[in-house]
């Protein structure tokens, strides 16, 4: 029986795709596999027996990857399943950053009491002015699940959309409207566009890609919206622009004490993926994950491990996670041949400095011969 244990509240939706066949729970000691939202994995000591890691949800930063990598553990998140909930709250942050509404609504409320409110909400209404949407350049950074949505809802919008990435997948590239314009650089991004919106990860490369330098390139009273990552910009040089008034509204899902309660500056609690539909999508997705890996090891949507999905064909699988250097593939060839096992089937990919590998066969196997190999990290033998 594998174990499942859960450190945060799964949505039932997806917890009852495990079956009798699966112990889960918050209480689980020696667990095959773990179900993560927002918990901080970061100090969690992981047992030998720990196969995977579930992540609800597409950022991994509560996951200690290297550390998971060495040690053999699949890690998994669910891209695109909070897509069309952050798409929404995106196109709220749009209509936000332009029509000053939440500055009016919070004046109306100082009227309370007061018996002429209706007279003097129409006299004071026009310091809330802001512009339509319909016509303005939006400029998209990153055009993942996310990306596409917030692409083709906007060209809907009447919206003249722009959007880099280059890194986009084929399926990406196929779900996003024909009218977006392919920008070449982020640089064509800054300067053309009336809006700016991020949906890149959060590497080495995009921390604080919105800074002074990309600031001062942008139109003056741009609006910046931010549901990605908190630290794609650098918060001192945004807040300096918008006193300037370079950048007209900054509208953020990632709360930090430099910014709440800054003029033209709105932050909201991380709400993203804070619906029920998208916590029911992603915990259905990943209980797929882990059960597809511990089931018939199969890796899909790992951020560690690479993709092989392969259908079942012999009665044993050898799933091997090795280092991913020359004669690996050789090595365990010439120990099954040593053994008089066959090979029926054999894959192999990798990513980065690591590989997985399956072997099928319908011959017995001893995991201790291919623990006993160098440079191999985990082993797991599935009848």
């Amino acid at each position: 029986m594998n174990k499942i244990k859960l450190m945060n509240k799964i949505s039932p939706v997806g917890l009852d795709l495990f079956g009798e066949q699966y112990q889960v729970g918050e209480d689980i000691d020696d667990e095959d596999g773990i179900l993560v939202r927002s918990a901080s994995l970061h100090d969690y000591t992981f047992n030998k027996n720990l196969k995977a890691i579930a992540r609800a949800g597409a950022g991994v930063n509560n996951i200690p990857i290297d550390q998971c990598s060495n040690e053999g553990i699949v890690v998994f998140n669910t891209p695109g399943a909070n897509a069309n909930a952050v798409k929404e709250l995106v196109l709220c942050g749009l209509l936000l950053s332009s029509r000053k509404i939440v500055e009016g609504i919070d004046w109306v409320k100082t009227l309370e009491g007061k018996d002429d409110a209706s007279k003097l909400v129409e006299k004071g209404k026009s310091q809330f002015v802001g512009p339509e949407l319909e016509g303005k350049k939006l400029g998209i950074i990153g055009l993942g699940a996310i990306g596409v949505h917030v692409a083709n809802a906007a060209i809907k919008l009447g919206m003249e959309v722009y959007g880099f990435d280059p890194y986009i997948s084929v399926n990406a590239a196929w779900g996003m409207s024909k009218w977006v314009k392919n920008a070449q650089n982020m640089e064509t991004i800054f300067s053309e566009c009336d809006y700016i919106t991020l949906h890149a990860p959060s590497t080495k490369e995009t921390k604080g890609l919105i800074n002074k330098e990309s600031i001062d390139m942008m139109k003056d009273g741009v609006r910046i919206l931010n549901f990605a990552r908190g630290d794609l910009v650098n918060s001192t040089d945004v807040l300096a622009a918008v006193k300037e008034g370079k950048i007209a509204k900054y509208v953020t899902d990632f709360a930090s004490p430099d910014i709440i309660n800054q003029e033209n500056v709105i932050v909201m609690p991380h709400l993203g993926a804070s619906t029920p539909e998208s916590e029911d999508n992603c915990a259905r997705m990943a209980v797929k994950e882990i059960k597809d890996y511990l089931e018939s090891g199969n890796i899909v949507n790992s951020v560690n491990f690479p993709y092989i999905n392969e259908p079942r064909t012999t009665k044993y699988r050898i799933c091997l996670i090795h280092k991913n250097i020359p004669n690996m593939l050789a090595q365990f060839a010439t120990l099954l041949a040593n053994r008089e096992i066959n090979i029926e089937n054999m894959v192999n990919k990798a990513k980065g400095e690591y590989a997985y590998t399956i072997i099928e066969t319908n011959d017995v196997v001893d995991m201790n011969d291919f623990e006993a190999l160098e440079n191999v990290i985990k082993v797991r033998v599935i009848e």
